[in-house]
């Protein structure tokens, strides 16, 4: 075991210590029958050169977008990044930077996350954001149980169209903090029935655009939660709102969404960025960490985490959440992708993605399909398909297009729906490629 440096008297001298006669002895809680007997079926070893020939060949093995057009949204989107992105992210002050605890010797990183914090504020119309979390869903589930903290009360009503793996997450959250989850219906695509909103809720939270790519009416879901003292929290695609009001015009409580359309790749699905903003009165309350800017004995301007301690990372069932750490590498892309885009820059961006989204609708029903929901949409849209979504979509990728996401089972759909995402990386031509493709394979 060339990796491991101990010889055999420093491990018997610390089994001795540990007061145990074998390395097996501290195993011994794992079942007999789930441990490996023998040796393990590893392949023989290969020199370099052949190790990475056979990374490469199974890399060829995945679909990747070099060689796909990729209509597939859902929650992560194919958007531009420019190049300072990685440029900046892949320096090693900030790629292999620790936590900032220690303020003197982490102002750099900590005013890339205040700015963060600045900018995420700014485009959902909040008074203060976190120096981000895990990802959109859990930002939701969090959200919905630093409202029952405020109200002191163990309902919330979620919209029926907020993405399915949201609605898992946040109810594996209630579940573990003994919060029933109410779920209000949809119609047409859009959130409708909030009459069933009563007296006993925590939060009302909302989804916009939703999971169908619908845009929701804020004011309807903030009066239905005004009408019963709970919090008004909306998950937002930050994107959108380049160029839609944003969530803080509308009164909302908490705003919550997935920082990944802001500079990061769709990789694996991961990693992902977590985006949190909410008013000033509960700063005290929200999970994560802050930044904050000050001034040092001498009166220099400088940043630190502020408002907690890191003791509430720890405290497990006495802290207000158990988020410890955040995704400080992710924030910093989204970070350096607003500041390149700027404010003008952002709003082009939605503008040109509402632009192609209307051109594909357009080309897409001449295909012989229609649009599930007539609702006005952003970057998304339901089409449903006069046969199998699944079957068109695996005989469209094998054209090199990416189609979409297929609705049936858990995606609150039928199976011939598919749903359809468009940035503003789409061309025409691949739109009218995608729309070709697709009628004859419907032929």
């Amino acid at each position: 075991m060339p990796y491991i440096p101990h010889t055999e008297a420093d491990t018997q001298k610390m089994l001795d210590t540990i007061g145990v006669k074998s390395i097996d002895d501290l195993f011994i809680e794992i079942p007999d029958n789930l441990r490996v007997k023998g040796q393990l079926n590893v392949p023989s070893a290969k020199d370099e050169a052949q190790l990475f020939q056979h990374c490469r060949d199974l890399a060829e093995r995945n679909v990747d977008l070099s060689r796909t057009t990729c209509f597939l949204g859902a929650g992560i989107y194919d958007r531009f990044s420019p190049a300072t992105v990685g440029a900046v992210i892949s320096r090693g002050e900030f790629l292999t930077a620790y936590t900032p605890y220690q303020p003197e010797a982490s102002q750099g990183y900590l005013q890339t996350i205040y700015e963060f914090q600045s900018m995420i504020a700014e485009l959902y119309g909040m008074d203060v954001a976190n120096a981000s979390m895990y990802d959109g869903t859990t930002s939701l589930a969090e959200a919905a149980i630093m409202a029952t903290y405020v109200n002191k009360r163990k309902k919330v009503y979620v919209s029926g169209a907020i993405h399915p793996h949201a609605r898992e997450v946040l109810n594996t959250y209630c579940w573990a903090m003994d919060v029933e989850v109410v779920e209000i219906r949809t119609q047409d695509g859009v959130t409708k029935d909030y009459s069933i909103v009563k007296d006993d809720a925590a939060c009302v939270l909302l989804q916009t655009p939703n999971f169908f790519g619908c845009i929701e009416d804020m004011a309807v879901a903030r009066d239905a939660a005004r009408a019963n003292g709970a919090l008004f929290i909306v998950s937002a695609d930050p994107v959108a709102f380049g160029l839609l009001k944003p969530p803080g015009d509308f009164d909302a409580d908490i705003v919550v969404g997935e920082g990944q359309p802001l500079g990061l790749p769709m990789g694996f699905g991961g990693p992902l960025l977590g985006l949190f903003a909410c008013k000033k009165e509960y700063v005290r309350l929200i999970p994560g960490r802050i930044v904050g800017r000050t001034v040092d004995g001498e009166g220099r301007s400088g940043f630190t985490m502020t408002l907690r301690t890191r003791e509430q990372d720890i405290r497990r069932e006495k802290a207000t959440s158990n988020i410890c750490t955040n995704e400080a590498l992710m924030a910093l892309a989204s970070t350096v992708h607003m500041s390149a885009l700027g404010k003008n820059g952002i709003r082009q961006v939605a503008e040109s993605t509402v632009r192609n989204t209307q051109y594909a609708i357009q080309k897409l029903k001449e295909t012989g399909c229609h649009l599930k929901y007539d609702q006005k949409v952003f970057c998304e849209f339901v089409l449903s398909l006069p046969k199998s979504a699944v079957g068109a979509r695996d005989a469209l990728l094998e054209k090199g297009i990416l189609a979409g996401l297929p609705m049936g089972g858990r995606y609150l759909g039928d199976e011939n729906d598919l749903l359809v995402a468009v940035t503003e990386l789409r061309t025409r031509a691949q739109i009218d490629e995608f729309a070709s493709a697709l009628k004859e394979v419907l032929n």
